[in-house]
Order: C-alpha cells, then structure tokens, then sequence
C-alpha cells in the first residue's frame, strides 16, 4: 500500500471509530433515559414497534450501495462522466420509488390495525399508526443519503462524509430526547425525530452540490441502461437490509411474541452490549470498502488481496479484545446502565458473544464481495441464515426460554461461514494456507519485541 492509501485507511478509521462512537453512545444513553422517564412496558412496545419502519430499507433496491460502489470503480478509472451518469440515473430511481412507498405505507396503516396484529397495549392503536409512518418517511428518506454519501467515497473523501453523518446522527438522537425527557409520549417522539432527520438530509444535499460541483441533481445524465445493468446486484442488495432487520428486529419480535415484552427489555439490552465489539468490526469493514471498490476498479489484484487480509486481521483482533472484556466487565455493566432495571445474566450474555466471534469470522471477509457488486450468492446465503434464525428464535424462546433463542443466533452465522472466506479468496487470487499465514504476520513497528524496545526507551524519559 502507497503512503495516500495508508493514510485514507487511517482518516477513515477515525471517522469510523467517530460514527460507531455516536452509535453507541445512542444506544448506551437511550435506554437509561427511556426506562426514567417511560415505564418498562412502554418501552419494550417502543422497541417493537420503531423495528417494524426498518423494513423499509429494502424501498432503494440496493441501487444506493450499487451506485457507491460503481462510482468509485468509475472515478478511480478516470471516468468521471460515468460516475455522474450512475448518480442521476440511482437518484432519481430511488426518489420515485420512495415517495411511491411513502403512499404504499400510509394505504397499509390505513386498512389494518396495526397495534392489535402487534399485541401493543401501552401504545394505543392511532399512535401505534403515525409512529410507524413518521418513522417509516424517515427511513425512506435515508435511502437518499446513501447515495449522498456515495458520491464522497467516489472521490477518496469518505471520512468527511462519515464524519458529517454521525453528526447529524447525533442531532436527531438528542432532539429525539427532548420529548421524551419533557414527559412527551411515543408519537410526538417519533415525530421529532422524523422531522430531524427530513431537515438534515436536505442540508446533506445542498453540501454534496457545494463540496462536489460535478455532482449535479438534474435528469441530463440520468440513463434507464444504467438502472438495467446495475439492477442485478442492486436486486441482491436487497437482501442485506432484509437479513439485517431479520437478524436484529425480527428476533426481538420473535422474542416479544413467545415471551412479552419485558423479555424484549432483557433480551436487546443484553444484546445491545455484546454488539459493542460487532460494532467495532463493521468499522473496520466501512474503512476498507472504499479502497477495495477503488484497488479492484484499476484491476489491482495485489493491493485488493493485501487490503482483503490486514481487514480481516484487525476485525479478527478488535473481536476477541472487545468479548473478552465483555465477559468480564459486561454484567457489571449492564446493571449500572440500566439503573438496576434490567437484571443482568452472565450465561445469556456469554452466548451472544460467542455469536460475535462467529459473525467476525465471515463479515469483514465479505466486504471485498460487497465492495465489487459480486455479492449475488453473498446475499442470497444471508437471507437464508437469518430467516431460519427468526423461526428458530420464536420456537425455542416459546419452549426453552432466552438462553436457547440467544442460541438460536449463532445458525446465520455459521451458514454464512461456509461460504464467504472461499469465495472472497478467490476474487482476490489468494489460497487458504497464505490467508491464515498473513494473519499472524505484523509490521515490524507492532510486533511485541519492538514495541518492548520501545516502552524501555521511553521509561528513561519518564523517569526524569
């Protein structure tokens, strides 16, 4: 790797590490705050209801990752005119077929009842409707600040994009709390944060034209050959959203369906704090995508196969850190974050950590697939794993309790196992044996001896 890719790799690190950052402060502040100034129960029927608009994430196709991808390819070619043609074309397919969901969603809310098939009783049922359709034009606006943020990575200027992101992350999370903290109830909290968001991606659009002025939103470039070409793996993408909300809120669901609400507290808190190190590793997997799109782009198989192992390296390291510290603080830490309301257990947590490893194994090594539109078979083996993991959850929460529907968790990952590494390894005209080699090799600078020479030298310094 040359000098300018180490140091986009580590600015996009940061701001990575940046975004994660506000993700889990998110995460860490909302449910103390929630549980304050909201009852359990409420708040359980708050979880399972904002999981429903997540759904909604399938509305772009994928044509938002799709067109990431395909532009940096194009802009790491030169082919600038190219890249525009990929960014008319996908924006205006995605504002079309969102504003169409938009009417789809309101129609659907209208006719059925929405809090009754949910079993909601904190939640009445108008509420239960305009929460799912405050949030669900939220999501579907964020389908265009996907392809927003595209158009940075194009460019090599994905830290900045990311940075601007968490941001306006943190914004609508903390206008989101003031409802709540002034005594207001779930709908006017839905709303708050919907209008947030609508606010903020508007200002994202008119930063995009001043940033990139070659990034134009008029229809002259926009092409239906583009759609028609990109529309194959775009179609797949789909699937990732669609396991994603299998895998995080239709397990929830599943477990608020065989064992109420109260369980759902136990069950996504525990898990929220296991996915602390999933977290990190996601980070390492959105640093490298871009320049594994960009090394593939000008076919440079070498540097695709170096950046393919130090990413798995690090998410591999960043795991096993990151669960053994869980073990070991992770039951202290759920009480004092809870406020004591949520009683912790070490087996249940230890269980969805071992889910981490398995999910560390296979995820970062799929980010070559997925950076390079080869992730057709990728998709289809993910929506696979976790639909039978959703069935699985239901059925041994119901008969065996949460240690059993924690378990029930691992099966997606092992089925993703057994096929990524194979594929990845092959795209990247690498063996397995060389693989598990580079694993264990290190810069010279990181290996323990050096860092020893390092720590004597500088003891000295302190010292005086």
């Amino acid at each position: 790797m040359d000098n300018s890719t180490k140091r986009r790799l580590i600015l996009g690190f940061i701001s990575n590490w940046i975004s994660k950052l506000a993700t889990t402060i998110v995460q860490l502040v909302q449910v103390p705050v929630f549980l304050h100034f909201w009852s359990v129960p409420l708040y359980g029927e708050w979880m399972i209801v904002t999981a429903i608009p997540s759904y909604l994430n399938v509305s772009n196709f994928g044509f938002g990752n799709v067109a990431g991808n395909e532009m940096t390819m194009m802009e790491a070619r030169g082919d600038r005119e190219g890249a525009l043609r990929v960014f008319q074309s996908c924006w205006w397919l995605i504002t079309i077929i969102c504003s169409a969901c938009m009417v789809l969603l309101g129609l659907v809310l209208y006719l059925f009842p929405a809090a009754k098939l949910l079993k909601l009783h904190a939640i009445d049922a108008t509420d239960t409707k305009w929460i799912i359709f405050y949030l669900g034009c939220s999501v579907l606006l964020g389908q265009l600040e996907a392809l927003l943020q595209s158009a940075y990575r194009c460019v090599g200027r994905y830290p900045y994009g990311s940075f601007v992101k968490s941001i306006f992350s943190l914004i609508a999370f903390a206008m989101m709390l003031v409802p709540v903290c002034l005594g207001g109830g779930a709908r006017v909290t839905a709303l708050v944060f919907a209008s947030t968001n609508a606010t903020l991606t508007l200002v994202l659009c008119i930063m995009v034209r001043r940033d990139l002025p070659w990034i134009r939103y008029g229809w002259s470039h926009a092409r239906f050959s583009e759609i028609r070409r990109l529309s194959g793996p775009a179609f797949a993408f789909m699937a990732f959203p669609i396991g994603n909300a299998l895998n995080l809120q239709g397990t929830l669901m599943a477990v608020g369906y065989a064992l109420g609400p109260t369980a759902v507290v136990i069950f996504g808190t525990a898990r929220t704090v296991s996915r602390v190190a999933l977290q990190l590793v996601q980070m390492v997997n959105n640093t490298f995508w871009p320049e594994m799109s960009s090394a593939f782009g000008t076919n440079d198989i070498a540097l695709t196969r170096t950046l393919h192992r130090r990413s798995c390296q690090l998410g591999l390291i960043i795991a096993v850190v990151i669960v053994a510290t869980m073990m070991t603080l992770g039951p202290w830490f759920l009480t004092h974050w809870t406020g004591g309301h949520v009683p912790p257990s070490r087996g249940l947590l230890s269980i969805l950590l071992l889910v981490v490893i398995a999910y560390s194994l296979w995820s970062t090594s799929s980010t070559l697939l997925a950076a390079v539109n080869k992730h057709q078979k990728l998709a289809a083996w993910y929506l696979f794993g976790t639909s039978v993991t959703v069935v699985l959850t239901y059925f041994l929460a119901k008969h065996f309790g949460l240690y059993w529907a924690a378990a029930s968790l691992l099966v997606s990952e092992l089925v993703m196992n057994m096929y990524v590494l194979p594929a990845s390894l092959e795209l990247s005209h690498d063996t397995f044996p060389a693989f598990v080699a580079s694993m264990t090799h290190y810069p010279q600078s990181l290996r323990p001896a050096a860092l020893m020479a390092r720590f004597r030298r500088s003891r000295p310094q302190m010292e005086s």
